[in-house]
C-alpha cells in the first residue's frame, strides 16, 4: 500500500508542478512570443531570441514531458538550471517571500529530478512493457 500511496503523490507532483508552471510561466510566454521578446529579461547576455526560446522550452515543453513521466529527471534539469537563474542572476533582490513560488518549483522539480516519475508514468509503463516483451521471447525460445 505504500509503493502504491507513494507513486500517487508522485504523479500528483508531476501533474501539480508541470501543470502550474505551464499555465503561469509558459503559455503565456509561448502565445505572446513577439511581445515577449521585449520585455524577457537577458542576463547571460545570449540575446532575446534565444533567452526567450530557451524559457519557453523549459516552461512549455520539459512540462508536457514531466506530466507524462517520459524522459521526467533530464526534463526537470532546464527547469532547475532557469529557476535557478531567475532567482539568483535576475531577481536576486527578492526577498524570500517574492521569490516563494520559485522557490517552490524549485523543491518540486528538484524532487523529482531525484526520484523519478514513480510507476504512472509513460516511462514505467514502456519498461514494464518492454520486460513483458523480453520475458515472453524468452518462453518461446
Amino acid at each position: 500500500m505504500g509503493s502504491v500511496r507513494l507513486d500517487l503523490g508522485l504523479l500528483f507532483l508531476r501533474l501539480g508542478g508541470a501543470g502550474l508552471l505551464l499555465a503561469v510561466h509558459g503559455l503565456p510566454k509561448a502565445l505572446h512570443f513577439r511581445q515577449q521578446l521585449g520585455l524577457i529579461e537577458d542576463p547571460l547576455h545570449l540575446g532575446a531570441w534565444p533567452t526567450l526560446g530557451f524559457a519557453v522550452f523549459a516552461e512549455v515543453l520539459c512540462p508536457l514531458l514531466i506530466a507524462l513521466g517520459w524522459a521526467t529527471r533530464l526534463a526537470c534539469l532546464p527547469i532547475l538550471g532557469l529557476l535557478l537563474i531567475a532567482l539568483l542572476v535576475v531577481h536576486p533582490e527578492w526577498s524570500l517571500e517574492q521569490g516563494q513560488f520559485g522557490w517552490l518549483l524549485l523543491v518540486l522539480f528538484g524532487t523529482l529530478a531525484l526520484t523519478g516519475p514513480g510507476r504512472y508514468s509513460l516511462e514505467a509503463r514502456l519498461v514494464r512493457r518492454h520486460a513483458a516483451q523480453g520475458g515472453f521471447a524468452r518462453a518461446l525460445s
